[in-house]
């Protein structure tokens, strides 16, 4: 569809990984870039590691 998307993983729920998934209209992947970095920046969920 030429839409697009990222997944980006953004907590755990009973353990589980949650993941958030973004999308843009037809040819903003920079937006898309752009909003992905910003949560990365706003969040701490990229230190976390995964519990085994």
């Amino acid at each position: 569809a030429g839409i697009p998307g990222m997944s980006i993983p953004c907590g755990f729920a009973e353990g589980l990984p949650v993941g958030l998934q973004l999308m843009a209209k037809h040819f903003d992947e920079a937006s898309l870039i752009t909003t992905g970095h910003k949560f990365q920046q706003n969040t701490d969920f990229h230190t976390k590691e995964v519990p085994l």
